[in-house]
């Protein structure tokens, strides 16, 4: 056996796999006999009241005598409508996504002045540290491209003297630097996986300080750094829709969680771009996408809502696709009847599909998203109302710009950055205490056993095992 290599019997991990399940279970009864809040979720389906906090509101019920009455979803940030925000940037035909920053991280919107000033400041930040890019990117490159982000993040901190001053003007300063970074460091990381793991040619544009995030995005990962307005816009506008939506998601909580114990921000930002790589969270968007590959392959006629009706309802009985039973892109955790970025994110998203030949899809999507809810219904029971999330069509959207599945996480990320960095200066200011829920415990205690007497121990709880199973 060599140096580098490992010493490990045939079905070692296999092994330890089944032993572990035989000693480490917990009944479902025991979450409900403690009132556990699984998930931090109340048993009415509303989170547990964990923090209060001015930077966004995310509202999509009201309640009625305990009862969950459902309303069009409605999204804030700083007391400013989403809608009105995407709107007035629309009108005034320019991007939004900085102002939306610039309104999170420090609480009001900007003037004229502070904007331009402010973009200077992000334009002039954007590139990386010195053979940062070669050392920690392309030396060292991934095919996840969000496990590529996280350690970037990381090894940002070598690079700036005063990485653990936790100071608010400190902060203020290494959240921006990261806002400005978080393109370029997604971007070289595509071109390292496409390089080394797709083995295509690699092109490694600089960013340009006078551009917007949208517009560098696409500049830089792109060979002859070209885009259309129609696509640099939408990009723009899926950027606004992603940056923030309160304290209580994965990604944000990790960030004041791992916050609260004093941690410096590169610590606490890998974190929450670990949380948002997770399926369940930013990943969301790629299963839609892989989801609409099946449908549009096992349903013939795309217009026939028979036909996909009973697709989608094999879906829900887990008897196509992954096997989960879920749809992917619909139902929100809060949202109900609708949520404000689907709806903006679907509108936009219609002129670009005219232009790109792909109106088919698009009312393909929609057809599932009215037929789902009822589908849903009667296939799982209950009177839980679900509507189309801002993933449902984020995918979507970006595969019209032609930008590839392995980013649709990372330019979440992107995004979200301005929220974290905005929740990590919140927690800073007026959080004060580490957080630290409870777990109830359910061990009893055990006599120590010499290792000597172990087997026979293992050996007798086998047979109690098989003499019980009998029975």
């Amino acid at each position: 056996m060599s140096d580098n290599e490992f010493y490990v019997p045939d079905g070692y991990f296999g092994r330890l796999s089944e032993e572990y399940k035989k000693h480490n279970s917990i009944p479902a009864s025991d979450f409900e006999r403690y009132n556990v809040k699984r998930g931090l979720r109340n048993s009415d389906g509303t989170g547990v009241l964990a923090g209060v906090t001015q930077i966004c509101n995310v509202h999509g019920y009201l309640l009625n005598e305990g009862e969950r009455m459902p309303i069009h979803g409605e999204l804030t940030y700083r007391g400013y409508s989403i809608e009105d925000l995407v709107d007035n940037c629309i009108e005034e035909n320019r991007f939004g996504f900085e102002e939306v920053a610039y309104l999170l991280m420090m609480g009001k919107l900007p003037t004229d002045e502070e904007l331009n000033e402010f973009n200077k400041v992000v334009g002039s930040m954007r590139m990386l540290p010195d053979y940062f890019a070669e050392d920690m990117i392309l030396r060292l490159p991934s095919r996840n491209i969000m496990s590529n982000l996280s350690r970037a993040v990381l090894a940002l901190s070598p690079f700036d003297e005063r990485a653990d001053d936790n100071s608010l003007e400190n902060n203020l300063r290494q959240s921006i630097e990261l806002f400005a970074r978080f393109p370029i460091i997604v971007a070289y990381a595509y071109q390292a996986k496409k390089h080394f793991y797709d083995k295509e040619s690699l092109y490694m544009h600089f960013p340009k300080p006078e551009l917007s995030t949208a517009e560098n995005i696409l500049h830089i990962i792109r060979p002859d750094s070209s885009y259309t307005e129609d696509e640099v816009h939408l990009l723009d506008l899926a950027l606004m829709l992603h940056a923030e939506h309160g304290g209580g998601n994965n990604s944000t909580f990790t960030t004041r969680v791992l916050t609260s114990s004093g941690t410096d921000i590169y610590s606490a930002i890998a974190g929450s771009v670990s949380s948002l790589k997770g399926p369940k969270h930013g990943g969301a968007n790629i299963k839609v996408c892989e989801m609409m590959d099946d449908i549009k392959k096992n349903v013939k006629n795309w217009d026939d809502d028979g036909e996909l009706a009973d697709y989608l309802t094999k879906i829900l009985k887990k008897q196509a696709f992954d096997g989960t039973g879920l749809v992917y892109g619909m139902g929100h955790a809060i949202y109900t009847l609708s949520d404000p970025r689907a709806v903006l994110l679907r509108r936009s998203a219609e002129d670009l599909a005219i232009k790109k030949g792909r109106m088919d899809e698009l009312k393909l999507m929609d057809r599932i998203a009215e037929l789902t809810p009822h589908l849903f219904a009667e296939v799982k029971g209950g009177s839980k109302i679900i509507c189309p999330n801002v993933d449902f069509y984020s995918g979507f959207v970006y595969s019209m710009m032609g930008l590839p599945v392995e980013m649709y996480t990372a330019l979440f990320a992107i995004s979200r950055v301005a929220g974290w960095c905005a929740h990590r200066a919140e927690e800073l200011t007026t959080g004060g205490r580490i957080i630290r829920p409870a777990y109830k415990s359910t061990i009893h205690p055990l006599t120590y056993v010499p290792i000597h007497d172990r087997v026979e121990i293992d050996q007798r709880q086998a047979e109690l095992s098989k003499i019980k199973h009998l029975f």
